[in-house]
């Protein structure tokens, strides 16, 4: 499975990757409202810009559901990688925002983007019913950067601890905040993220 230079292959298996989620919102309340070639039309020019941000980091578009869509970056150096999960991320919030401007000029409901982005053992491979699988992502990685993305406000990339450790940064040096701590639950400690 490649695109735009990055293959992934589709023997099982696990490695470290940079997982992203970018969700719009708002965009339910719009669906609902316009007609269903405008719905279709409006989400595309959303995923056709993400897809872009994410191919011009070397990241790889894993699946689109719903207004969301995951993406792994895996190419290079963990660091590397890394950044291009937060260079991705940060392109997508700059160039959604005149469009989600213009959304609401347009249609009278504001549209913005959230994005999670969390770095960890990931397994990839082929999932899904016969006939009807597609390269996947699968892990707790996986998992954490859905909950991340979910945390985060309309306009806002939340990132984990991992991440900034892999980036090699500190808070100050990215712009960001603390934020509460996300639970995962069991005997797991808390993880540190930041907006």
């Amino acid at each position: 499975a490649c695109n735009a230079g990055v293959c992934m292959s589709a023997i099982p298996e696990r490695r470290v990757a940079a997982v992203m989620y970018a969700e719009l919102r708002n965009f339910t309340r719009l669906s609902e409202v316009l007609q269903p070639d405008k719905v279709i039309t409006l989400v595309n020019e959303f995923f056709a810009l993400a897809g872009h941000a994410v191919f011009a980091s070397t990241g790889k578009v894993l699946t689109v559901h719903n207004d969301s869509l995951l993406a792994a970056f895996t190419s290079g150096k963990r660091a590397e990688f890394a950044n291009g999960a937060l260079k991705a991320a940060r392109a997508i919030q700059a160039e959604f925002a005149p469009i989600g401007e213009r959304w609401k000029t347009e249609y009278g409901l504001a549209a913005a983007v959230s994005v999670g982005v969390h770095i960890g053992e990931t397994v990839f491979g082929m999932a899904g019913p016969t006939g009807a699988q597609q390269f996947s992502a699968l892990g707790d990685c996986v998992s954490v950067a859905e909950r991340l993305v979910h945390r985060a406000r309309a306009g806002e990339i939340v990132i984990s601890l991992d991440l900034m450790r892999a980036l090699g940064a500190v808070v100050e040096s990215l712009g960001a905040e603390e934020l509460p701590v996300l639970e995962l639950g069991g005997k797991r400690p808390p993880l540190p993220i930041y907006g």
